[in-house]
């Protein structure tokens, strides 16, 4: 996926260990937006594109929507310039969000893409009244921009100070159906807004990364596995219906946030039971491709895997694909978990995905997950060492998404 944001699966030790020491790194990348309309030879001198900077201030509308559709190619090629009186041009930009539609859209675009500096993400992240703005824009129904802010929110729980999201609030629009916690009005439009469903306007992709990132914090993890009061529905259940969805940002993030949530091991009974989260079908089938089994094998395996139809394909992503075999891993940590994967055959499958899938990384993560699961229950110090190959904590993630705004103001991912 070019500049996804996929970097590798692992970089530290040696060997398979060093493949699979990793939680999400490199999925969840910086958004970053570009406009098709610059090229270096149209570049005028920066002292006149600083000058241009001064009008995205300007009490005229449209003086406003020419400044700020001229310089977003500068806020990728000279960020710098934005940067100048202490952020002064930043802040005139964390204005312009609720501004006229289209002001507004070039006015988050470059948000968006000066976000990926740390000094102007922090300033941004730490601007309460900003962070209102954006949360209160992102659930309104009618929100032109709702995708690109779910782009700009992506990049901002980028920083550690967000760790205290739950803390946010906000009174949602009844179409929501949400309460009050930012968060879980976050989960309600990624489940409600696929596919333009609750705003013509917006899929919102993006907020996968959001949950991704923010989930790299403990209270986070645990808000995804406690059932909420107002729903009656534990949150993580919410994302698990999309490690099969069309779009690979969906699952991507999707798979990220799961993997980061099982590093809470005292849910895992939660997680493996058919009467709570139930997430051992969400993820062998992304998997699982058109192979066919034993009939003793395919038997005893979980009812949702079986009789698959003769078209199933396995996840196109071989990121996901890992990122869901070292869950399983993960999943491992206890007795129950391992018996339970022994019991409905979850071998066959890692069987045969690593003789399918042509790639290191998911066929170490394969190998280590049989080497768990094939093991005498005796040697239970060995099982525990392979788990935390993993890692002892899920972390932050790296790289960058990039957009491409072309003539036909469509978004390509390159």
């Amino acid at each position: 996926m070019g500049e996804l944001g996929v970097g590798s699966a692992g970089g530290e030790g040696s060997g398979g260990e060093g493949k699979l020491a990793s939680s999400v790194l490199g999925l969840t990348g910086m958004v970053v937006c570009r406009s098709a309309k610059a090229s270096p030879s149209d570049t005028p001198e920066t002292s006149d594109v600083t000058r241009l900077v001064g009008f995205i201030a300007n009490p005229n509308a449209q003086i406003r929507l020419l400044a700020a559709e001229n310089l977003v190619p500068y806020s990728l090629s000279e960020p710098s310039i934005f940067k100048a009186e202490k952020l002064q041009p930043v802040k005139h930009l964390s204005f312009l969000v609720r501004d006229h539609p289209k002001i507004a859209e070039h006015a988050i675009t470059m948000l968006v893409n000066l976000s990926s500096d740390q000094e102007v993400l922090e300033f941004l992240a730490k601007d309460e009244k900003f962070l209102g703005i954006v949360f209160d824009l992102i659930v309104s129904p009618e929100e032109a921009n709702a995708n690109l802010l779910a782009m700009l929110v992506a990049n901002l729980s980028k920083w550690d100070g967000l760790k205290d999201f739950l803390k946010r609030k906000q009174e949602p629009p009844k179409e929501l159906g949400s309460d009050q916690v930012v968060l879980n009005q976050l989960l309600d439009l990624f489940v409600k807004g696929q596919d333009g469903t609750y705003n013509k306007n917006a899929d919102f992709d993006y907020l996968a990364y959001v949950f991704a990132d923010l989930s790299k914090h403990a209270d986070i993890r645990r808000h995804f596995l406690e059932e909420q009061s107002y729903d009656k529905v534990i949150p993580i259940t919410k994302l698990k219906v999309f490690t099969e969805h069309k779009s690979d940002i969906r699952r991507k993030g999707v798979a990220s946030t799961i993997k980061n949530v099982a590093f809470e091991v005292s849910s895992h009974p939660s997680f493996l039971s058919e009467d709570k989260i139930d997430i051992l079908p969400y993820i062998l089938l992304p998997i699982m491709g058109n192979e066919e089994y034993d009939v003793d094998e395919t038997m005893d395996m979980l009812p949702d895997l079986q009789l698959l139809p003769p078209d199933k394909k396995r996840d196109s992503d071989n990121q996901n694909v890992q990122t869901h075999v070292e869950t399983l891993t993960l999943l491992t940590t206890t007795r129950e978990g391992r018996d339970l994967m022994r019991r409905v055959k979850v071998y066959p499958v890692i069987r045969e995905t690593h003789s399918r899938v042509n790639d290191e990384g998911v066929q170490e993560a394969c190998e280590r997950l049989v080497q768990v699961l094939a093991r005498d229950e005796e040697d239970e110090g060995k099982t525990e060492n392979d788990v935390k190959a993993i890692e002892d904590k899920p972390e932050a993630t790296n790289g960058r998404v990039e957009e491409v705004e072309d003539e036909d103001d469509q978004l390509v991912e390159v």
